[in-house]
């Protein structure tokens, strides 16, 4: 399959007054000592508030990098152009392309843009409690001492856990309970967008449910959630807009009732069609080269 770009939706990259985040134009490279590795290229998109955006595709097709590329967490050998603006509630808009280290780590990462990591294994600190990891963010972000051990009991619950969890080491979790408590982290500053990669990954049905309700409650109360994802099905159940990426490219971004009921790209169909409630039929072909 070659990779055609498709218009999308005018959500996409158009810097409306109400938009919460706009991406205009991203490219990310990254270089090789023998080669140029092209990651995201020439991407747009728009999140406004209270909306649930999943960005779904295979696996290298660029879907992790674009949640890097905005928290400004890439390699030294990233070369990312193009811009990407964050309009916090009630704050000035941040270049988070172009801010510097400084204000990304001061102003955005944990406050006004959250991240559940698609790894918690290696996100998480191997020398401290789940409790004390929640209530020392929890206290960076306003909450005195006492209120913060009861709201680190209550986020553990709404992420699923038992707040006895909490005062376990993270090699003392498994992977689910991990994952569990890196959205409750992630949740914690109550960021008014939150970057949330493969946040099921390790759970069993239910809790998957109970992590995708989590989330479009957030969108329910006005903030906004870019979810990463490979599973169609949660997709769906929880998304109001649909963007698919494929090679690097971003090929379509639609509403989600939309984009089930008449995928406009061949690669969208492919996916829907490998679905296993569908024909399960594989996309043909191979994906092309990413690196020059």
């Amino acid at each position: 399959m070659t990779t055609t770009a498709l218009a999308t939706t005018s959500t996409a990259g158009t810097d409306h007054p109400t938009a919460l985040l706009d991406v205009d134009g991203l490219t990310v490279r990254f270089r090789l000592p023998d080669a140029v590795v092209h990651a995201v290229t020439d991407l747009r998109l728009t999140v406004r508030p209270g909306e649930l955006l999943a960005v779904v595709g295979e696996s290298g097709c660029g879907k992790s990098v674009l949640a890097h590329a905005l928290l400004g967490l890439l390699p030294g050998n990233a070369t990312v152009t193009g811009r990407a603006r964050l309009h916090p509630p009630a704050q000035e808009p941040v270049d988070l392309l172009g801010c510097g280290e400084r204000r990304l780590a001061q102003d955005v990462r944990g406050r006004a843009l959250g991240l559940v990591p698609q790894s918690p294994a290696t996100a998480l600190n191997p020398v401290r409690t789940g409790r004390r990891l929640l209530v020392e963010t929890l206290r960076a972000h306003g909450h005195s001492r006492r209120n913060a051990s009861t709201a680190a009991d209550q986020l553990a619950v709404d992420v699923g856990l038992d707040p006895a969890d909490l005062d376990r080491y993270p090699h003392e979790l498994s992977g689910g309970m991990a994952q569990r408590l890196v959205t409750a982290l992630a949740l914690a500053p109550d960021p008014p967008l939150l970057l949330a990669d493969e946040p099921t990954t390790g759970l069993d049905r239910p809790l998957v449910d109970h992590t995708l309700d989590l989330l479009r409650r957030r969108c329910d109360t006005g903030a906004a959630v870019l979810l990463i994802t490979h599973d169609l099905a949660a997709a769906r159940r929880v998304a109001d807009t649909i963007a698919v990426m494929y090679a690097s490219r971003l090929v379509e971004h639609r509403p989600t009732d939309a984009l089930f009921d008449g995928p406009a790209h061949p690669y969208t169909a492919g996916l829907l069609d490998a679905l296993p409630d569908r024909a399960f039929r594989p996309v043909p072909g191979h994906p092309p080269m990413l690196t020059h």
